[in-house]
């Protein structure tokens, strides 16, 4: 067993630090992206509300794997040199554009879960919009993206354990490689492999528990 596990390690390791780079640039294209999207649906109008509603409903009432399918192997058969990605840039735009729906609609539903009647009370002493989405609702609105934020990122880590279907070899491929080498052990791999996801996305959640501790959700007045 300990042969196996000292073996094993370096590849799954390595596959480790390729889901850790998937997942940190998906994260942070994923969240910039979905709150300009959540922004736009709060005060874009309707028409641009809509039409980034169908966006959102469009890629979150589809499975992810299409999503993949359709950047890495539909795009390219275009035959526009722009549009012909290699796996790694084509897994992080595919999962980028997944995790902005669901940060859309977190940054959506906080923002109209503040009181209007803060917003015109800022009105009221001479704010302009642009004053009291800045300093009268956002403030009180991020407090409230941070517990379901936490949650969401760890579904994206885990999640980039699909990517591996295009080839790239992340944490589970490295898994699935391994089992191959050492087809009696695969309780021992799979295993391994599950307590890095672990390893991973545990401190990520414990970070968002203490994010929303140290930053506590904001009580509004009724």
């Amino acid at each position: 067993m300990m042969e196996v596990i000292k073996l094993t390690m370096p590849f799954l390791l390595e596959g480790l630090w390729m889901t850790f780079k998937i997942s940190l640039i998906t994260i942070l294209c994923g969240s910039l992206l979905g709150f300009i999207v959540g922004m736009l649906r709060t005060v874009g109008g309707w028409l641009v509300s809509f039409t980034l509603g169908i966006y959102i409903h469009a890629l979150r009432g589809t499975p992810f794997l299409i999503h993949l399918y359709l950047i890495y192997f539909v795009l390219p058969s275009t035959g526009i040199s722009w549009l012909q990605l290699e796996a790694f840039p084509a897994a992080v735009i595919a999962l980028s554009l997944y995790t902005s729906t669901y940060v859309a609609e977190i940054v959506r539903a906080a923002i109209e879960a503040v009181p209007k009647g803060q917003s015109e009370a800022a009105r009221s002493t001479g704010m302009t919009a642009l004053q009291n989405m800045r300093y009268v609702v956002l403030p009180q609105a991020l407090k409230m993206m941070i517990p379901p934020m936490g949650g969401i990122y760890v579904i994206i880590i885990k999640g980039t354990s699909i990517v591996s279907v295009i080839g790239i070899a992340e944490l589970v491929r490295a898994g699935e490689h391994a089992t191959q080498r050492h087809p009696r052990e695969l309780m021992l791999i799979y295993g391994m492999t599950a307590l890095m996801y672990f390893a991973y996305c545990y401190p990520v959640l414990r970070i968002a528990r203490w994010a929303e501790t140290k930053f506590g959700t904001v009580r509004l007045p009724s």
